[in-house]
């Protein structure tokens, strides 16, 4: 292996058979015979300036990789705080993560790609399937996510002798279990062995509407700096190491052999306790990403029964009239009526009450009573909790692998 490394784009194509042509590269990476890769997609317009801030074509610096361990990936954070940085995931990283995940759900398996792979969850598909072996199967998401899309993907796949996984955001779940849906899309569903859900927060009402269903459904909760999800199902993988401050509930920690390097251009700036550096997960009190083994995330959780339950980003925490709301709580309390699919909550300026407590809806069917919404949330959480205003939209805008963009919301409500 050469001593110095290249950092090179990867542009993961849309075109299901041609995903397999990327798998070679992928190899290589994760061995250490062929370059670093920064995962792209093809019709991203920002991906020109991802790749020059992040530096692609230029070697990986001091501390960003190693001879016994390569730095196989480079994964740009979303943007949601600024310009994305550029997550060091090495070899180890990788595998450790591919291994835990086949271990946990029963061995090693085929696995469907229903997601993009320039992404840290979707990419986390094709390393899996590297590691155990086997072809991935693909989903052709060209036209949008569609049930029918995804039977016609999954038969060919589930009728292979192995174990069978794929990785859903909490929208291609609900979309799949919609009534109105191509119905092979559910029943193909219910074939495979684990669905991982996450990339966002999955309402418990959908999970239990899933679960209902026949799916085997397991929530993931992770990101780009954990080699993607490494809690499943409230329980951290094998070597994960879980820390939540107190008094619950608290900010979460993450320790383990999936944590990455550190950042590209800077990968000790995260570990030294005096740098300040923060992460894609927000540290707006100046507090370091990673240091001594654990990288401290921006997000707010508590132990129940023996389970990590994750109540949402710290940074996204309402204050309205002096009073704290989690938005993760109103959203579970809005989706118990039987007329909304889905809910993001979030807080907008208000003179009065410093913030405002708003919540957009996806109705099942016809858009539900907004005092129903209002008094259901205020029984359920109290009346700070109850959303000031609603807005009720076909589906909610993402970005990234599937998370809400809170931001388009905001401009929504005006």
């Amino acid at each position: 292996m050469s001593s110095v490394r290249e950092l090179r784009t990867l542009t993961v194509p849309r075109k299901p058979d041609e995903i397999p042509g990327v798998l070679p590269e992928l190899r290589a990476a994760l061995d250490g015979t062929g370059p670093a890769l920064l995962p792209l997609a093809p019709d991203d317009p920002t991906a020109r300036e991802t790749a020059r801030s992040l530096g692609a074509g230029e070697p990986l610096g001091d501390g960003e990789d190693a001879g016994d361990d390569p730095t196989a990936l480079v994964i740009a954070t979303s943007g949601s705080t600024g310009t994305p940085k550029g997550v060091l995931l090495s070899s180890s990283a990788l595998r450790s993560s591919a291994r835990a995940t086949h271990d946990h759900l029963g061995g090693r398996g085929q696995w469907l790609l229903a997601m993009p792979a320039h992404h840290v969850a979707g990419v986390q598909v094709l390393v899996r399937s590297v590691v155990a072996g086997l072809e991935p199967g693909v989903v052709d998401t060209r036209g949008g996510f569609t049930a029918g899309a995804f039977a016609e993907a999954a038969e060919p796949l589930l009728d292979t002798v192995h174990r069978h996984y794929t990785a859903l955001v909490p929208t291609q779940l609900s979309r799949l279990l919609d009534p109105a849906s191509d119905p092979r899309g559910l029943r193909a569903l219910r074939r495979f062995d684990a669905v991982l859900v996450g990339g966002a927060t999955t309402a418990p009402a959908l999970l239990e509407r899933a679960r209902a269903a026949g799916v085997t459904a397991i929530t993931t909760y992770g990101m780009s700096e954990t080699a993607g999800g490494c809690v499943y199902d409230g329980t951290p993988l094998a070597g994960v190491g879980v820390h939540v401050e107190s008094p619950e509930p608290g900010r979460i920690s993450l320790s383990g052999p999936t944590l990455a390097r550190g950042y590209r251009h800077s990968p000790d700036s995260g570990r030294s306790p005096n740098s300040g550096h923060s992460s894609e997960g927000g540290h707006g009190s100046g507090r370091v990403a990673f240091e001594g083994g654990w990288f401290h995330t921006g997000d707010v959780g508590q132990w129940r029964d023996g389970h990590l339950e994750v109540l949402g980003r710290a940074d996204d925490m309402i204050v309205t009239g002096a009073v704290k709301v989690v938005p993760s709580s109103v959203e579970r309390a809005l989706v118990e009526h039987p007329g909304v699919r889905e809910a993001c909550v979030l807080g907008g300026p208000d003179p009065e009450w410093g913030q405002a407590v708003l919540a957009a809806v996806v109705p099942e069917r016809t858009a539900p009573d907004e005092r129903e919404l209002h008094g259901l949330v205020k029984r359920l959480l109290g009346a700070a909790a109850a959303p000031k205003r609603f807005l009720v939209v076909d589906e909610l805008p993402l970005r990234g692998p599937g998370k809400p963009d809170k931001r388009a919301l905001l401009a929504m409500f005006g």
